[in-house]
């Protein structure tokens, strides 16, 4: 399916604006429409205040919310007003404990949601919260971006991360628009296992599947040569000069990869392009 809706979230004018500028290349590149939620966070703890400054507390922090919102919203239509495609903001004002489910109800109806990573310096928990919303809740696709980086006009390489699990299948199904229009797709395998279905031709259907799509696809098998299996990316990513990278996301459970780290956290954390991926 076509990205026709294609979703970002503003939080921060100056420490999103990479996000937003991905999303209206994207926007621009798919000949789609670009919905903007700009999220006003009230970070009130119930119970964490002196009996009888609760609703005090409540009412302060929903107000700055609720400002937050509508200054983002202003700078974001500001920013947008010269832009050719279609858009649209949407002010959304949100408890960090409500977030998930008030998030999900909005992301369900995109085809493609674009954020900011996640981790690093200026981050907060929020962030985290976000892309996990649209990933479990949402189930929709997340295209992550670095700081610094945008989405080329000509997205011409792209490795994909293949594993055969369920996550991964999911990812380049929903990457299919992008796939298609590339010059070279590398399906990349890091130590397929010895006694797998595919272990004579480790890749090679989902090569085929591509194919038939009028995909331009090949198969790189690698060794894991590096301590971890996303170092052998990050190389490969590098090797190829790709553009972008798709992947499935947390194969583990999420609690065992925020602990001991993961493929997934260890890619949103350290890759210097864009990142499609899905659940």
């Amino acid at each position: 399916m076509p990205f026709k809706t294609i979703t970002t979230i503003m939080c921060d004018m100056e420490a999103d604006r990479h996000a937003l500028d991905a999303a209206v290349a994207l926007a621009r590149r798919e000949e789609g429409h670009l919905d903007v939620i700009c999220l006003g966070l009230d970070r009130t703890q119930p119970g964490f205040y002196y009996a009888g400054t609760n609703a005090m507390a409540l009412q302060d922090n929903l107000q700055q919310a609720q400002a937050d919102s509508k200054k983002v919203e202003e700078d974001v239509a500001d920013y947008l007003k010269a832009e050719e495609i279609p858009w649209v903001t949407n002010p959304v004002t949100a408890q960090m404990a409500g977030l998930t489910p008030q998030l999900a109800h909005f992301l369900r109806f995109s085809d493609v949601v674009v954020l900011p990573r996640p981790y690093g310096p200026g981050r907060g928990h929020e962030h985290e919260e976000i892309l996990e919303a649209a990933l479990f809740s949402g189930h929709v696709p997340v295209l992550v971006v670095p700081d610094g980086v945008t989405v080329a006009d000509n997205i011409d390489r792209v490795v994909v991360a293949w594993n055969e699990s369920a996550e991964a299948l999911g990812a380049v199904r929903s990457a299919l628009p992008i796939l298609q229009k590339a010059d070279l797709v590398d399906i990349t395998i890091i130590d397929p296992p010895q006694h797998g279905p595919d272990r004579s031709d480790p890749g090679g259907s989902l090569c085929q599947m591509l194919v038939r799509h009028g995909v331009r696809a090949e198969v790189s098998v690698l060794a894991k040569t590096m301590p971890r299996v996303s170092d052998v990316l990050m190389r490969q990513l590098t090797d190829k000069d790709a553009d972008m990278l798709v992947m499935g996301a947390y194969g583990h459970s999420r609690f065992r990869e925020s602990i001991l780290g993961g493929a997934t956290r260890h890619m949103l954390e350290l890759a210097e392009v864009p990142v499609l991926m899905s659940h």
